[in-house]
């Protein structure tokens, strides 16, 4: 079973929390998820416990176990940013999930990087669809 690091919005904003929770739900049907803590209601309870740099050196040892990491973008974060250029630098494939509407756009950072593959959904019955295909 492959290695998989699931990326998202945690400190950026939780308003998505119930799509990283249906990602995490689906890919672990296919893959070993590192980073299923992120799908908990209470990460910022989880993360309380530990300082910023145990934080780094906890992702950055799950990024570089992983095999694949699949992000969902539609909250704009800095840290999954971050994590994106590493996997990138890595050379380690990257599968990037938005949600399309108006008001906010995928990065152009990411959009206009042909390394990242990118997985556009108008709602969580798209998404389902798109994610039991990765």
């Amino acid at each position: 079973m492959k290695k998989l690091y699931f990326s998202c919005s945690v400190r950026g904003g939780r308003e998505n929390l119930s799509v990283y929770q249906l990602c995490i739900s689906v890919l672990k049907e296919k893959y070993q998820i590192l980073t299923f803590h992120l799908g908990a209601d209470h990460i910022e309870k989880l993360e309380e416990k530990m300082t910023d740099e145990q934080i780094y050196l906890q992702d950055r040892r799950f990024l570089d176990e992983a095999e694949l990491v699949v992000a969902e973008c539609s909250t704009p974060s800095i840290g999954v940013g971050y994590e994106l250029a590493y996997a990138e630098k890595r050379k380690i494939p990257c599968y990037i999930l938005y949600r399309e509407n108006g008001d906010r756009k995928l990065s152009a950072m990411i959009s206009g990087d042909s390394f990242f593959q990118k997985f556009p959904y108008k709602d969580e019955r798209e998404l389902e669809a798109i994610l039991k295909k990765l």
